[in-house]
């Protein structure tokens, strides 16, 4: 059989409440030694190990705990005795993680990452049958070569399309753009696309002793939004500004000022959308070349957030910039 490692973060998955039929929780309180003990079977699709990387709610996740994952991933895949690796992780961040994941593991070897909307103690808690699904993908040959996959209420998602929809169903993540990789039942994977973007054992980017990452801020546009939020982040050292825009990555003329006036200062302004789903093309609306923006394509505001902040780790032209936009 396969040989699968489980990485454990916390999140909703390891959570436990009061009672089974009451909506509060505290997140990440279960070991990852009695989550794979809740499973049952779940030893007949691998030999399966647990380390325990983190225990927090992904509202708390940081980068700190994303390089160390990444690394940690990376130094088990080199080993010829593991298949696969399988994150256990919040909802919340999930796709930060996921996408973060996405460009800086290196390897061709299933990544499959899993959480759960319902802690451990709810009625028809929804993580053992995830974690359960997550090792059969981890443990497919079939899974390799398709980047960091989620697995989640039998839905197969790839890292740079899926995104969180909804606040408490199981049914969160879609991906709107680019659709499923695939789906699995009780452990049994169908696959029907690969990821088209450059991904892990293809990606330019590496965390490799890397301890902190460049400061890049994101703001939510809105009706009337003032521009000085953008003088203010600068002043905190913000080296990038995403704009999680109106429509097409629009914003109104005050902060237009203040950004192109910020990307005169080598800040890089990236546009990115507020809107659950489509591309942000550039100079539609808005004229990216005389702005001297970047235009985030398929990105969400916080996946172009990781984006730029592991494209600032090397110097790097605005061509060169938005160029990376296209490619993953």
């Amino acid at each position: 059989m396969a040989n699968v490692i489980i990485l454990a973060t916390g999140g909703t998955i390891a959570g436990v409440g009061v009672s089974g039929t009451q909506p509060g929780y505290t997140s990440g309180q279960m070991r990852i030694e009695d989550m794979i003990a809740a499973v049952p079977n779940i030893e007949k699709l691998a030999y399966i190990q647990g380390e325990q990387v983190a225990n927090v709610g992904s509202q708390d996740m940081s980068f700190a705990i994303m390089i160390r994952l990444a690394c940690r991933i990376n130094e088990l895949l080199q080993s010829e005795d593991v298949s696969g690796v399988v994150v256990t992780h919040g909802t919340d961040t999930m796709e930060e993680t996921a996408y973060f994941l996405n460009l800086t593991v290196k390897s061709t070897k299933p990544v499959v990452m899993t959480g759960s909307m319902r802690p451990s103690t709810a009625i028809s808690a929804d993580g053992p049958l995830n974690l359960y699904n997550a090792v059969g993908v981890a443990a497919d040959p079939e899974a390799a070569k398709r980047g960091v996959l989620v697995v989640m209420n039998d839905r197969i998602h790839g890292a740079h399309a899926l995104t969180k929809t909804n606040t408490t169903s199981v049914e969160t993540f879609l991906s709107p753009i680019n659709g499923l990789v695939g789906t699995v039942i009780y452990g049994n994977a169908t696959y029907f696309r690969a990821p088209f973007r450059k991904h892990t054992y293809t990606s330019e980017f590496s965390v490799d002793g890397a301890t902190r990452l460049k400061r890049v801020d994101i703001f939510h546009a809105c009706a009337d939004m003032p521009a000085d939020l953008i003088d203010c982040s600068i002043r905190q050292g913000a080296r990038g500004i995403v704009i999680a825009g109106h429509g097409n990555g629009n914003m109104n003329k005050s902060c237009l000022a203040a950004a192109r006036s910020a990307a005169a200062k080598k800040i890089i302004i990236v546009r990115s959308s507020s809107v659950a789903s489509g591309t942000v093309g550039r100079n539609v609306e808005v004229d990216d070349d005389a702005g001297q923006f970047i235009a985030s394509d398929e990105l969400n505001p916080v996946k172009a957030r990781i984006l730029l902040m592991l494209a600032l780790l090397k110097d790097r032209s605005l061509e060169e910039l938005q160029e990376l936009y296209f490619t993953y």
